[in-house]
Parts: C-alpha cells; sequence; structure tokens
C-alpha cells in the first residue's frame, strides 16, 4: 500500500511527539570540573570542555578552582541532560550537555575561565565555532585560568 503524503506527515508528527526531550537527574557527586555522578551511579562528562585536572594524584593549576565551580552549580540539584551524537566514551561515560537552572554548565565552564575547548567530533560539531568564540572571549579577559597559569594546563 503507498504511502500518501497525510500518511507520512501523520507519522513525523507522531515520532516528533514521541522523541524524548532532556532527560533529568539529581547529582549525588562531582568527580572533578568537567565529570559528575548521578544519583543512578551513571558518571556524566560534559561535552566540549576540559578542565585542569584534579584526579589520580594530579592537581593542575585552576584545577581546585573548576571543581569547586561545578560543585557549586550542580551538586544536589535536579539537572537536564542532552546527548549529541555519541552518547557514551570509552570509559563509559554519558557525554551531554548539561544544564542547571536554565544556565548550561558546559558554555559556563569556558566563558567564565574554567575550562579550555574539547571538541571530539562529531559530538559538538554545530556548537564548535561557538565555543572557541567563548575560549576565545575568556582568554583576552585573563578570566579563569586564563589569567594565572602558566603554562595552560588543558590545552
Amino acid at each position: 500500500m503507498p504511502v500518501t503524503r497525510l500518511g507520512l506527515l501523520g507519522f513525523v508528527v507522531v515520532a516528533a511527539a514521541c522523541s524524548p526531550g532532556p532527560d533529568t537527574a539529581v547529582v549525588t557527586r562531582v568527580i572533578d570540573g568537567d565529570t559528575i555522578e548521578l544519583e543512578s551511579g551513571e558518571r556524566v562528562r560534559y561535552l566540549m570542555v576540559n578542565t585542569p585536572e584534579t584526579t589520580g594524584g594530579k592537581n593542575e593549576c585552576y584545577g581546585s578552582n573548576a571543581v569547586t565551580f561545578n560543585t557549586d552549580l550542580v551538586l544536589n540539584k535536579t539537572i537536564e541532560i542532552r546527548l549529541d551524537a555519541q552518547p557514551q566514551d570509552q570509559f563509559g561515560r554519558t557525554l551531554a550537555w548539561v544544564t542547571v537552572d536554565g544556565m548550561e554548565v558546559n558554555t559556563a565552564l569556558v566563558e567564565r575561565g574554567f575550562a579550555c575547548v574539547l571538541h571530539i567530533s562529531p559530538n559538538g560539531d554545530d556548537r564548535v565555532q561557538e565555543f572557541n568564540s567563548l575560549e576565545q572571549s575568556a582568554r583576552l579577559a585573563k578570566r579563569g585560568l586564563w589569567g594565572v597559569c602558566d603554562p595552560i594546563p588543558c590545552n
């Protein structure tokens, strides 16, 4: 039986209505500046950001500042999680865009100088220019790590 335009349109509308929006979860632990743990035990790594390391015996310049900022933003709060093209990394962490109280954490970390841009295609392909601009602005204004770290630990 051939698919009519009306039938196809109805399918598209139903499929769009059934597509999931962002998931929500409560953050129970902040692992470092760019990774959190949810109440389910799932670990989430923020897309497009790389903060200075504070795990595995490392304590890179501005790393503890990034952890504190991340903790203040998300710990014990309900967050929204949106996935991109690849939902997990090689370590089994969920890769996501994270929003709390209407603020996207990924952009805030870069914009305020707590993180460098880390673009691993295909995730973030449509936002790489935006993030590079945020990093350039932070760098020029010497915000966060750009004003105190030499060398920059997350480049």
